[in-house]
């Protein structure tokens, strides 16, 4: 018989596991505003940035947990969400100096190393916590 404490546990692990890239989600959403943002053409660091994105929307699927979704809808929700920070991030680019500060164009760049070190505090984290043998 499972005591009300042991099924909070197993619904709280179940749900850490159901949303295991959430952190590497909003790194791919920062990222993508800032390569809408400043995106000018095909230069070296827009490809760059391209590419970075494309590793981005791919590798997370390959860390290792237990309950992974389908590749090819894991494909296709990362690329929504990079494709709508894209939009946001030339509708951003477009608003500055208009309407918001010029100042404010850094702040896509900001936010993508602040979540990036938050997320790799996380990855780290979950790689390096003790876990009960089985």
């Amino acid at each position: 018989m499972k005591t009300i404490s042991h099924v909070g546990e197993v619904s709280a692990r179940e749900s850490v596991e159901r949303g295991f890239a959430i952190d590497t989600t909003f790194v791919l959403f920062f990222l993508a505003l800032e390569l809408g943002q400043s995106f000018r053409g095909f230069t070296l660091d827009s490809v760059f940035l391209i590419l970075t994105l494309l590793v981005l929307a791919v590798l997370p699927y390959f860390l290792p947990v237990d309950d992974k979704p389908v590749f090819r809808n894991w494909l296709i929700g990362r690329g929504l969400i990079a494709a709508f920070a894209i939009g946001l991030g030339l509708m951003f680019r477009q608003s500055l100096g208009v309407v918001l500060p010029e100042t404010f164009r850094f702040l896509p760049m900001t936010l993508l190393i602040v979540t990036a070190m938050l997320s790799c505090y996380i990855q780290f984290y979950g790689f390096l916590k003790l876990r009960e043998v089985k």
